[in-house]
């Protein structure tokens, strides 16, 4: 299953540590499937989005997956992704960029046709094959409809893939230089918030976060002295404040650091996708990694 993983510290700017893809040390991490594709995206002090992103297709993608990202954001988005739909290309590797904004997604959406006949012209935003980036296509057009407003995009975006298309799960994570959104839809796969203190729950710590699977780590030693908010596919230390978002409820944390949340999308999807509906590739890449 796809690792998602956004951290917010705005207004402040904070310097982190990425791993995407630890070498295994044990013969439990070495059971796991390999990943198919890593991707590291934050931003530049001018607000410009930078993305590091590889297919894990060769030798040297594991390499350039191992190996430390320091950067400095106030919002990062990290992805960890197993295939379901498109090839181990880079352009087919989350996170996707559109319009200064970056977008991660875990799950399956069926319908790719009726999805690109509903773009339109707007398909031109789709540089690969995947149909991540085909709804991020979506809610950039009605983020734009809607006059620059993301909740409002993603909502309606959501809301039309779950009345119109056949759908597994649609968790995703959106970020601008400063803001931060999470949808966890519909309960299929899990999805968590932490909102950490300056410190952590001691109060004095830095932030070293590690996923089970050993495929993501991430550090800041700035974390022990301000706060954020961190999104993430499962929670990544012991803080007992690490919260599983309701299916359908739609997260934002805006650029100072302040919090909503409401269950923007209550109803099922209108054709709920199984485990048994899917193709064995889809179907394994949505399983427990």
């Amino acid at each position: 299953m796809c690792r998602l993983f956004g951290l917010i510290s705005s207004p402040l700017r904070t310097h982190a540590t990425f791993w995407l893809l630890d070498a295994p040390d044990s013969l439990s991490a070495q059971s796991h499937r390999e990943p198919d594709g890593t991707g590291l995206g934050f931003f530049e002090a001018d607000g410009t989005p930078e993305v590091h992103k590889a297919p894990i297709a060769a030798y040297e993608d594991r390499v350039f997956a191992r190996e430390a990202r320091e950067v400095e954001s106030a919002a990062f988005l990290a992805h960890i992704r197993y295939a379901s739909t498109g090839g181990l290309e880079v352009r087919n590797t989350h996170p996707f960029e559109q319009h200064g904004r970056l977008f991660a997604h875990n799950g399956v959406i069926e319908g790719l046709d009726l999805l690109d006949r509903h773009l339109g012209e707007d398909r031109s935003l789709v540089q690969g094959d995947t149909d991540s980036e085909r709804f991020f296509a979506l809610v950039t057009r009605e983020t734009t409809a809607h006059g620059g407003d993301v909740s409002a995009g993603l909502v309606t975006a959501a809301r039309w893939v779950a009345a119109n298309l056949p759908l597994f799960a649609l968790n995703v994570i959106l970020v601008t230089d400063d803001e931060l959104w999470a949808l966890r839809y519909p309960a299929t796969h899990e999805l968590y918030v932490l909102e950490r203190p300056a410190g952590g729950h001691h109060g004095s710590r830095h932030l070293d976060h590690a996923g089970r699977n050993g495929h993501l780590r991430v550090r800041s030693a700035a974390l022990g002295e301000r706060p954020a908010v961190v999104v993430a596919s499962e929670p990544m230390d012991e803080n007992p404040r690490w919260r599983l978002m309701a299916p359908g409820e739609l997260l934002h944390v805006d650029r100072e650091l302040r919090l909503t949340s409401s269950v923007a999308l209550p109803d099922p999807p209108a054709h709920p996708l199984t485990l048994a509906d899917l193709r064995p590739a889809a179907a394994a890449s949505q399983r427990p990694a």
